[in-house]
């Protein structure tokens, strides 16, 4: 696998906060039910994007994890702000459990609301589990503690994530065997039979669709295995009369684009690229809005065409 084939099958953080977005009560049932039984989800869920922009705003951009923060209420009736950290990092961070509580009391500090922050620890490191942040000097003492889930003890239990209901079950499924499979033939395949449990479990069409996504920018794959791929999905959707897959981004991407010149040039493709942006990266940030209201329809194009391989909005549209 190339140097880029490589940076792009670890490059987790879009779809990762993909899934939590579309599917946050699912993920909080397999991974954090404790929590999740506190919840009381007839009420619904709101992701807080601009919220958390503005305590993480001195982050690094090339930062190797992705966060979310989701308002629920609690079942006494209280409103209660979830914060998610994924660490997603090739190596494990020193300084994890610090930023959990950096960004707690900064949350509670500008907002006052009570904010639950859990982590979950998607490397391979068996060592690496953070779950306190600690200091003391001269009497004064701050103990932070966080519940916390190790996604690789899930591959022990392989054959319960493959039988469980949970939709959120395949995103983990996918994250072990992004992180442990390196061999392109390897991951094409398991990439297949995910595809091919999901199909199994009768899920409606817009829940394979997301579900699609997220596998498919999770476990990306060599482009000359790519075809491969394809031709399997298109197969097993052939065989399970479920044509709910029509299309893949990339192919996506070229109708967008003739689409958006169909409209009108540059206001049809600052609208598609804009749309696919917010897909791949959440809600857009003010600099990037302007960037592309800048952009003339060379600019554009390449953007569009580079969507898939970037791993951060500021590698894509530059540093801002």
């Amino acid at each position: 696998m190339s140097e880029t084939e490589s940076q792009r099958s670890t490059d987790h953080d879009s779809p990762w906060k993909n899934a939590l977005e579309t599917h946050f009560a699912e993920f909080s049932a397999l991974l954090f039910p404790a929590i999740h039984q506190q919840v009381d989800w007839s009420k619904g869920y709101t992701p807080l994007d601009k919220e958390l922009q503005q305590i993480t705003v001195e982050a690094e951009s090339g930062r190797r994890y992705a966060d979310k923060l989701v308002k629920v209420y609690a079942n006494d009736g209280t409103e209660t702000w979830v914060l998610i950290h994924v660490e997603v990092q090739g190596e494990p961070e020193d300084a994890f459990a610090e930023r959990m509580y950096t960004y707690q009391y900064r949350l509670r500090d500008r907002y006052g609301i009570d904010v639950v922050s859990i982590a979950v620890l998607a490397d391979t490191r068996e060592s690496f589990r953070p779950t306190t942040f600690y200091y003391e000097r001269w009497g004064c003492e701050v103990a932070f503690t966080f519940p916390m889930a190790k996604l690789i003890d899930w591959e022990a239990q392989w054959e319960a994530l493959e039988a469980s209901d949970n939709v959120f079950a395949l995103v983990v499924m996918a994250q072990l065997r992004a992180k442990r499979l390196t061999d392109g033939n390897a991951r094409t395949q398991a990439k297949i039979k995910l595809v091919r449990l999901m199909f199994e479990r009768n899920y409606s069409r817009e829940q394979i669709q997301q579900l699609f996504i997220v596998i498919d920018w999770m476990l990306q794959l060599p482009y000359v295995l790519e075809p491969t791929f394809r031709q399997a999905v298109y197969e097993i959707q052939e065989a399970k009369k479920m044509p709910y897959i029509n299309t893949f981004e990339r192919h996506g991407i070229e109708k967008g684009l003739l689409q958006g010149r169909e409209e009108g040039a540059l206001i049809g493709e600052r609208r598609f690229l804009t749309k696919l942006l917010h897909k791949r990266f959440g809600e857009l940030p003010d600099w990037a809005q302007q960037r592309i209201a800048e952009a003339d329809e060379t600019q554009l194009e390449r953007w569009a065409d580079d969507v898939l391989e970037a791993h951060s909005l500021d590698t894509l549209l530059g540093s801002h």
